[in-house]
C-alpha cells in the first residue's frame, strides 16, 4: 500500500508558494505538472490540532469545513488570534492595506509588517496597496474606519473570489483602478488615528505571481474530499489556498488545499486525470433569449 501524505496547507511567501506536509517536508509543483491524489476507501478526516500541538482526542472533523479542527482546538488557535481581537498588547508593527479580488471586490485588512506580502498572497488577492503603517490598535481603528464611512469591507467569501478569477481586466492599470481611489478616499477621511503613519498608493500586481494571465474559467470548486474520492489535473493556476486543475473532459476545477488538511492521502493512480469528489459549480452567466 502506497504511503499516506498529510497536507498542511498551501504556504505562499515573496518567492512563491510550496505545498507544506506534516513533517516538515515542502514540495513545489509547476506550472503544467500533474498534480493528483485519492482519499483512501474507509478513512476519515481528524483535527490538526491548534498552535503545533496535536489535537490529544484525535476527534473527527466534517469534511466541508476549511478549518480542519475540533471546537476546543478551535477555540485555541483563536486565543492569540490578531483577528479575534486577542492580541491588544502586541507591540509589532501593523501595516493597514486595500486588496482587490476582482471588479467590485475591494476589503481592508491588516497584517503584521515582518509578515511583508504573505497575507496578501495567502488571500489570494489579485492586488494591493498599503495604506497605513503603525501600532495594532492604530490600525484595526483605521480598518473599522473604513469600513464604517465608505463600506469597504473587511471579509470576502473566496467561492466570490474564485469565481471572477477567470474574467479579469487584462490591463495592470484597470485592475489597479479601485484600489487607487479607495487609497485616495480613505487617506482624506476624518479621524484618522495620529499614531498610524499613511502610506503613498503604490498598487502591486499578483496577476503573474497567481498564473492567472489567460487562465481557462474555473466550471466549480471541489467541495469536499471523501474515502474514495480522488483529484488529478494539470496546475494551471495558484492563488490563496487554491489550486486551479485542468482536469481532462471536465475543465478547470478549484481545490481549495485547506479541505486536504486532516486527511491522510496517497498518489493517484495513472497517468491520465480525473475527478471524483463532489464540486459546487458556478453560477453561469445567462445568455440572452433573443
Amino acid at each position: 500500500m502506497a504511503r499516506m501524505w498529510r497536507c498542511s496547507g498551501l504556504r505562499w511567501s515573496g518567492d512563491g508558494f510550496v505545498l507544506a506536509w506534516e513533517g516538515g517536508r515542502t514540495s513545489t509543483p509547476a506550472w503544467g505538472q500533474r498534480v493528483g491524489f485519492a482519499v483512501p476507501e474507509g478513512s476519515g478526516r481528524t483535527c490538526v490540532g491548534a498552535r503545533g500541538h496535536a489535537c490529544p482526542a484525535r476527534a473527527a472533523v466534517p469534511g466541508r469545513g476549511t478549518g480542519a479542527r475540533c471546537e476546543e482546538c478551535a477555540r485555541l488557535d483563536r486565543a492569540h488570534s490578531v483577528a479575534a481581537d486577542t492580541m491588544a498588547d502586541d507591540p509589532r508593527p501593523y501595516r493597514v492595506y486595500l486588496a482587490w479580488f476582482g471588479p467590485g471586490m475591494v476589503k481592508v485588512g491588516i497584517t503584521a509588517v515582518e509578515r511583508g506580502p504573505a497575507r496578501l498572497l495567502e488571500q489570494g488577492a489579485v492586488c494591493f496597496s498599503w495604506l497605513g503603517t503603525g501600532p495594532l490598535m492604530a490600525a484595526r481603528r483605521t480598518e473599522e474606519l473604513l469600513r464604517a464611512a465608505l463600506g469597504v469591507p473587511d471579509r470576502i467569501a473566496y467561492t466570490e473570489k474564485r469565481a471572477v478569477r477567470a474574467k479579469l481586466p487584462e490591463a495592470e492599470e484597470e485592475r489597479a483602478a479601485e484600489v487607487r481611489e479607495l487609497h485616495l478616499r480613505a487617506v482624506a477621511l476624518a479621524r484618522w488615528p495620529e499614531s498610524l503613519r499613511p502610506e503613498p498608493c503604490d498598487v502591486v500586481d499578483h496577476v503573474r505571481a497567481f498564473g492567472l494571465e489567460d487562465v481557462p474559467a474555473a466550471f466549480g470548486e471541489v467541495a469536499e474530499l471523501v474515502p474514495g474520492g480522488a483529484v488529478s489535473g494539470e496546475l494551471v493556476a495558484a492563488a490563496g489556498p487554491d489550486l486551479h486543475l485542468a482536469v481532462p473532459g471536465r475543465g478547470v476545477v478549484v481545490l481549495d488545499t485547506r479541505l486536504m488538511r486532516g486527511w491522510g492521502i496517497v498518489p493517484s493512480a495513472g497517468e491520465g486525470g480525473g475527478l471524483a469528489l463532489p464540486v459546487r459549480e458556478f453560477p453561469r452567466e445567462q445568455e440572452g433569449l433573443f
